[in-house]
């Protein structure tokens, strides 16, 4: 049976937040319980701690940079993982000019809809007060549904999104969007959406960005998944509203063997400054 986490310890949820959390429920635990995630169990038990834990690794260079990647894992991924499957080595590689926080924030930052404030206040604002001028989220699974919503609720504070195989919500809402021709076609909702909404509001803002011109889009989206991906039906609605360059593919499922070769693929090709 899948477990979820609890909200933080004496930390009381509101009732329109217990509704909000109802929602994200239903939407995103049965996907991940199907295994279609990074583990095979469902065993969601770590408390959303504050501050939000991390993990820093600097870069290569010997000069100090102004460009720094968050990473977001996956909804019961460790941080480590980041390590353990290559990311933070290509990056070193290829002396790419960046420094690197790893963010552990996992499924009970979601489960509590705690995630967006946690990133910005033990992440993003503390980076922009130590100098850093660029910044990328890079999220996988759930941690790019997190880094996109995110920029949908605090709009102007990055650079850049890398989502690999983000989750983009329940699949009824992806077939009404497909359904009305396409994500820049379909009627999105006018006017104030809830939080209990948050997917038809990432949609919205996803629709939004690609209605602007090319070089006014910020912050910059970049899109990576598998061609059998389970959520690749949704992969694909968004990739056709995406400038060509700005997607990437590859062979094989939700899971890092494709995410390591997508991430080479896009470290080739992603505007990131480069050791002297």
């Amino acid at each position: 049976m899948c477990r979820v986490a609890q909200p933080h310890p004496g930390k009381k949820i509101p009732a329109t937040a217990q509704s909000g959390m109802t929602r994200l429920r239903r939407a995103v635990f049965p996907a991940l319980c199907a295994g279609l995630l990074l583990l095979s169990g469902c065993s969601f038990l770590r408390p959303a701690t504050v501050p939000l834990s991390t993990v820093k690794a600097q870069a290569s260079c010997s000069t100090k940079t102004d460009t720094l990647l968050v990473f977001l894992p996956g909804a019961s991924s460790a941080i480590d993982e980041f390590v353990r499957e290559g990311f933070v080595q290509e990056v070193r590689e290829r002396r790419i000019a960046v420094d690197i926080v790893m963010a552990d924030a996992h499924i009970a930052y979601y489960n509590n809809r705690s995630v967006t404030d946690r990133l910005e206040a033990d992440v993003l604002a503390p980076a922009r007060t130590a100098g850093y001028r660029a910044i990328w989220l890079v999220g996988i699974s759930v941690g790019g549904f997190g880094a996109m919503i995110h920029e949908e609720q605090m709009p102007g504070g990055i650079t850049g999104i890398v989502a690999l195989a983000p989750y983009l919500g329940e699949r009824e809402l992806s077939r009404e969007i497909a359904a009305a021709g396409g994500l820049l076609a379909w009627q999105a909702p006018a006017g104030p959406l809830p939080l209990e909404q948050m997917e038809t509001r990432l949609w919205r803002w996803l629709q939004a960005q690609a209605r602007l011109p090319s070089g006014s889009r910020s912050p910059a989206l970049y899109l990576a998944y598998g061609t059998e991906d389970r959520f690749a039906a949704s992969h694909r609605l968004l990739a056709a509203a995406l400038p060509p360059q700005r997607v990437f593919t590859t062979p094989g499922g939700h899971d890092w063997a494709p995410w390591r070769r997508l991430w080479q693929q896009m470290l080739a090709v992603l505007p990131l400054p480069v050791c002297p």
